[in-house]
């Protein structure tokens, strides 16, 4: 039962708060029970409908019609196993590779592919090179009709796969390569001319097997690109709304990649589970098995170790905010405004204890040194500082993409008890946290910001290294 909390109470019990944590972390990644994987043969791109009753995804395994088919799993409720592994039949499969489904969010339209790794033919119809097929039903207890070929301008005479349909059905991401989008104004137009998904996300490497999340504020894929843990590792990038672009890919780090294959990330409609396809060597011959991992909000907003008033006031003091460090609800990523979507999330983890994340601390002692810092790792850093005399601490060089900071800076003074004495000094506390592998430096200057020209007091420089 969510556990309801008063506005006004939050405020009364708001009291001087640390610094801010929020995030989300990855849970135990296992395989699916069978029948979904079955011993000895592949299983692969899942993708499942928004009620969860009903999962869609490829296999190599006895009695398809050839290469890789489409199968379906039922089951009654969220809480049931899945029931047998049902062939989509030769409506939908053929002696070419039909794989890489995607299913609408009300279940009435799957998209899927004709190309794979193992060299098997075309669908016959079909633009060359490999296309985007797409088969509807009127209703869910209907069978899927004879598939139809989006033709242009979504495929050309090239390859394209890994379509991706979003939860309004007015977006379709597909790859060739590199990440591709057309939309349409409503359901029953045609899609728009395609164009190349801009931001952080494409690159000259390999891009493919798009997953857009239900609030169309995060892209999930897959990559060879250079840094990651093997051949291809899954990346994440978010945008703040729908209009906007993408933000730099973040690799999501060694709970998901492994130095094989991981690709075909499929998130939950409500973005707290990812599933994703894994291979036991690096390339594509193995074994493909599909995996899952719960995706969990990080609540213990200050790091003490137990969610209680001081994170509340957190989340109180930053409200009505686009924080994400602060914004967790109604998905692990937010929605874009600290709001009472978060609060609700919060408060059904009020009083929970959890373990503080490890952390390497630094100070001026480390001036010009290197350190070694783990992925998902906390850095602090902790430098001597007199405000009353106007010089503060500013961060003048930092790769986000590698090494982000959260929170607000801390003071900590060197004189104990309240109410603070004036001219006191102390220290400053950064915080930082390990987002992805890479190289980088991390600069602050000792200064008053208001003097342009003036040589900072100090400075401090320590390289980072993220393995």
């Amino acid at each position: 039962m969510k556990k309801t909390i008063s506005l006004l109470l939050v405020l009364a019990l708001c009291m001087v708060a640390e610094v801010a944590n929020a995030d989300f972390t990855f849970g135990d990644v296992e395989p699916l029970p069978e029948p979904i994987n079955t011993p000895g043969f592949w299983s692969g791109d899942f993708t499942m409908t928004a009620d969860g009753l009903e999962a869609y995804f490829m296999s190599l395994r006895p009695g398809g019609n050839g290469g890789e088919d489409l199968w379906v799993c039922r089951r009654q409720s969220r809480e049931d196993g899945w029931g047998p592994a049902v062939n989509l039949g030769p409506n939908i499969n053929t002696s070419a590779c039909d794989s890489t489904p995607c299913i609408s969010a009300d279940g009435l339209e799957l998209y899927f592919a004709d190309v794979g790794v193992r060299g098997t033919p075309y669908r016959p119809g079909g633009r060359g090179g490999g296309d985007i097929w797409v088969t509807r039903r009127a209703n869910r207890d209907e069978q899927w009709a004879v598939p139809v070929n989006l033709g242009a301008p979504v495929n050309t005479g090239s390859m394209e796969t890994y379509p991706n349909i979003s939860a309004d059905g007015l977006s379709l991401h597909f790859s060739n390569g590199d990440l591709w989008l057309a939309t349409r104004p409503t359901k029953d137009d045609n899609w728009s001319a395609r164009v190349r998904v801009t931001g952080g996300v494409n690159t000259s490497s390999w891009e493919g097997f798009p997953c857009l999340s239900s609030d169309q504020r995060v892209l999930l894929f897959y990559s060879d690109r250079p840094g990651g843990y093997g051949g291809m590792d899954i990346y994440m990038s978010m945008r703040p709304t729908v209009s906007d672009d993408w933000g730099p890919a973040v690799n999501v780090g060694p709970t998901i990649n492994t130095r094989n294959y991981d690709i075909a990330p499929s998130l939950s409609s409500d973005g707290c589970t990812l599933h994703f396809t894994q291979n036991n060597v690096n390339g594509w011959s193995g074994h493909f098995t599909v995996y899952r991992t719960t995706i969990n909000p990080v609540v213990d907003l200050n790091g003490d170790g137990i969610v209680d008033c001081a994170d509340l006031c957190e989340m109180v003091d930053h409200w009505g905010m686009d924080e994400q460090l602060y914004d967790i609800g109604p998905t692990p990523w937010g929605d874009g405004i600290v709001d009472v979507e978060d609060l609700i999330v919060l408060a059904e983890h009020l009083f929970e204890v959890y373990p503080s994340a490890e952390t390497v601390e630094v100070n001026e002692d480390d001036n010009g040194g290197q350190i070694e810092l783990e992925l998902g790792k906390l850095l602090v850093v902790t430098l001597e500082s007199n405000p009353s005399t106007g010089y503060r601490w500013e961060l003048l060089e930092n790769n986000e993409s590698i090494l982000k900071q959260f929170g607000e800076v801390e003071f900590k003074s060197s004189e104990a008890g309240e109410p603070l004495m004036v001219g006191t000094g102390g220290w400053e506390i950064f915080r930082f946290k390990a987002v992805s592998a890479g190289q980088m430096t991390l600069e602050l200057v000792y200064h008053r910001s208001w003097e342009e020209g003036v040589e900072p007091l100090k400075t401090f420089s320590i390289q980072v290294v993220v393995p």
